[in-house]
């Protein structure tokens, strides 16, 4: 079974940051195909204005349908698309229009993620994000029902002061990403359509004490 997982950027956060390096890290290990998605060329002072945050999704959108234009998804059993900040927005924007039965992973989403994000996504988010306030998160993630994860006090790169307990929290997250990753596959392998798997509870099933 050949698997498939799409790696899409924020702004500033490239694949080369911690959440987007360990996630590539780690489902190439597991035996994914890893495509990263990198795009660029965003206008500045994006923090605080909607219509820059449009303006750059659609830019992302843009190259991320040349980038990914020669890729026959059919041919994979397993599609998993990992997003960042406005990364989140293009993933599940792509995933929408195409009409791909695929997960996401979306680290740090911002409101706009909402309008094309299901209940086949999981969402991790700090409470202290600036980008992206915590309760539209929460109310967003209850009406899709889709599973949340926050880390309490932490930024936009879901980190906060403390060293050794954005550590401790890095490991936690992959540890998600991993099982989130291998469940598909186990899904597969006991007969059912590979995208029976619902990964949310009815009531957005609050992950943030895992």
């Amino acid at each position: 079974m050949k698997k498939i997982a799409c790696l899409f950027p924020g702004i500033g956060y490239t694949c080369d940051k911690p959440l987007l390096y360990y996630s590539w890290k780690l489902l190439k290990g597991l035996g994914w195909e890893i495509v990263p998605v990198q795009y660029g060329g965003f206008p500045s002072g994006v923090k605080g204005s909607a219509e820059k945050m449009r303006q750059c999704a659609y830019m992302a959108l843009e190259q991320a349908e040349k980038i990914l234009q020669e890729i026959n998804w059919g041919e994979y059993s397993d599609i998993l698309f990992i997003g960042k900040s406005v990364g989140t927005v293009v993933c599940a924007a792509y995933a929408k229009h195409h009409g791909l039965h695929c997960r996401q992973i979306l680290f740090t989403p911002v409101v706009e993620t909402f309008r094309f994000a299901d209940r086949s996504s999981i969402v991790f988010h700090g409470t202290a994000d600036p980008w992206a306030d915590t309760k539209a998160i929460e109310a967003a993630c209850k009406k899709l029902g889709i599973p949340l994860r926050k880390t309490e006090n932490a930024n936009h790169s879901l980190e906060t002061d403390d060293v050794d307990a954005n550590i401790r929290e890095m490991r936690k997250v992959m540890r998600i990403v991993r099982d989130y990753a291998a469940a598909e596959q186990e899904k597969v392998r006991s007969g059912a359509h590979p995208h029976e798997y619902a990964t949310a509870a009815p009531e957005n099933r609050d992950i943030t004490e895992i």
